[in-house]
């Protein structure tokens, strides 16, 4: 199996607040020459931590971004907490922890870039916290999408104390290998119940609330694309956040971080990302679905 979490590019990282976040520093090639640009801040899904970002990672640094990847309370490297007392405002105050952080060392908020869990996270946070752009990967979507485009034929189950990392027995799928699935499996952990609980519709939430009208920053949604819902529920989510849209056909939820067509996602940000590396670039080609109707 490959580990891409022990071939990333040479980096620095520190524990921060209270809670010994784990939060990893990587400086974008060139990037003293484009002072300009705001710096990326990647915040991770359930079960996971900053590895799931490892085949990302690589080229927004070659293309000059100063990224950060956080690591929520108890994942991956952070201090080990007792999940079964884990909220969802925890994690939000972790986020903004790493926020004030980075802020405070590049004198600028940065784009947050979340993924599943962590996207729902972004968004309630991208209501009241200052950022430069919000970017959305198959996230977890709020009470108002699933009020839209429901998920049908659920048979919501109750978590117990902490939800069990999944298994991922299966040895390929849509977009991803046996050894993607195997890196995964190397560092999947549990998640706490009580936030998990919180927003997942899966475990019969009944969803985080999120004013779109509040999320004023430039946003990104994309979406991995099955079927004909999965792409509405994505077109909702960007409506909802007057965002733009991209759907990618036969891709699946972790395929998009660490399967074979994960280079597909990278270069819509890529694309997107271009307004803040050059004020005088012209607005993306990517706008499937419109900003918020005025």
């Amino acid at each position: 199996m490959q580990d891409y979490a022990k071939e990333l590019p040479e980096h620095v990282s520190k524990y921060i607040g209270e809670n010994e976040l784990f939060l990893e520093i990587f400086r974008g090639n060139n990037s003293s020459s484009q002072r300009a640009r705001p710096p990326l801040l990647f915040v991770h899904g359930a079960f996971t931590g900053s590895w799931m970002w490892s085949k990302h990672l690589p080229h927004f640094i070659s293309a000059g971004w100063n990224s950060y990847c956080i690591n929520l309370r108890g994942h991956y490297k952070s201090r080990s907490v007792d999940l079964t007392k884990v909220e969802f405002e925890d994690y939000l105050d972790d986020i903004r922890q790493a926020i004030s952080e980075i802020a405070e060392e590049c004198a600028a908020p940065p784009v947050v870039i979340g993924f599943s869990m962590g996207g729902i996270l972004s968004q309630k946070l991208a209501e009241s916290v200052g950022i430069a752009g919000l970017v959305l990967i198959d996230s977890s979507i709020c009470r108002q999408v699933h009020d839209e485009v429901p998920y049908r034929h659920l048979a919501p189950r109750m978590p117990g104390l902490v939800v069990p990392a999944p298994a991922r027995d299966e040895q390929s799928s849509a977009d991803e290998t046996l050894d993607d699935i195997t890196f995964q499996r190397k560092y999947l952990s549990m998640e706490s119940a009580k936030a998990f609980a919180a927003f997942s519709f899966h475990l019969g939430a009944e969803g985080i609330s999120v004013d779109g009208g509040k999320i004023t920053c430039p946003s990104l949604v994309i979406s991995a694309i099955k079927d004909e819902e999965d792409d509405r529920r994505g077109r909702a989510t960007a409506r909802h956040i007057g965002g733009e849209y991209l759907g990618l056909q036969g891709t699946t939820h972790t395929g998009l971080l660490v399967g074979q067509r994960y280079h597909e996602a990278v270069s819509c940000m890529m694309v997107w990302l271009a307004r803040f590396a050059d004020s005088s670039s012209q607005p993306s080609k990517l706008r499937l679905v419109s900003s918020r109707p005025t």
